[in-house]
């Protein structure tokens, strides 16, 4: 069931986001080559705690990190690792959940590891532009579609890739709640958005293939060709004339 949120839970998520926009700008500063995926788990477990907050992927249906990290060609759900060391030129993508009197936020970016080459440096400047162009698409009576059909055209624009397998989703009180939201799709069909809806926008963009699998940790999503993947995404409340970031400042 598809829920809207009262201006006190609103509050309560925005709150949630400002912890989890927080842990990312502390997130960004530590990235170097030479540091272990596990590393940055930890240092955001400790942050979003110090800030009120609780991990919101800690546990999650027994996912065993306290964010995801996701290297390369990780799509999403990449279990932080002591043996897992960042290279110079990895790009690297930081999927975090944070929790505050229940709850959630929901908020993914993808940083380079010093110097990345063209490829990588334009895949995630075009995922994260793919990201905007779909949260534009948001507003009171807006057909959910709108998003990913947005998404999808300029991605294909840009000779990159959608996977389709993973969607965003509503956010509230659990991390994965209804609706669904595709980063693909026919404009003007689906849902009708109405005002205090809370979604979570997030495309996953592949420089190759879209196709992808799974490995045998059974979390690990990588592209199915090896080439690299970035992710991007806001948790956002809809409003009547367009959509307010929960997930920034």
């Amino acid at each position: 069931m598809v829920t809207i949120k009262t201006k006190e839970e609103i509050e309560l998520m925005k709150k949630a986001g400002h912890i989890n926009y927080l842990t990312h700008q502390y997130l960004k500063g530590l990235i170097k080559p030479g540091i272990t995926t596990k590393y940055l788990n930890d240092e955001a477990d400790k942050f979003i705690r110090e800030n009120g907050g609780i991990p919101g992927f800690l546990n999650y249906e027994g996912y065993p990190g306290s964010i995801c990290v996701s290297v390369n060609d990780e799509i999403v759900h990449g279990i932080p690792s002591d043996d897992h060391i960042l290279r110079e030129g990895d790009i690297v993508s930081l999927d975090i959940g944070v929790v505050i009197d229940g709850y959630h936020s929901d908020s993914a970016w993808t940083y380079p590891v010093g110097v990345v080459n063209k490829e990588k440096e334009r895949l995630m400047h075009h995922t994260e532009k793919a990201l905007f162009i779909g949260l534009k698409e948001i507003k009171n009576g807006a057909r959910l579609n709108n998003i990913g059909a947005r998404i999808s055209e300029y991605a294909h624009k840009h000779n990159l890739s959608v996977v389709e397998e993973l969607v965003g989703h509503g956010v509230g009180t659990d991390l994965h709640e209804e609706p669904d939201v595709p980063n693909y799709g026919k404009y003007n069909t689906g849902m009708v958005l109405k005002t205090g809806m809370v979604i979570a926008v997030e495309p996953m963009l592949n420089a190759g293939t879209r196709h992808i699998c799974v490995l045998d940790d059974d979390w690990t999503i990588v592209t199915e060709d090896g080439r690299p993947s970035a992710h991007y995404e806001h948790t956002v409340v809809v409003t009547d004339d367009g959509y307010e970031i929960l997930t920034g400042e």
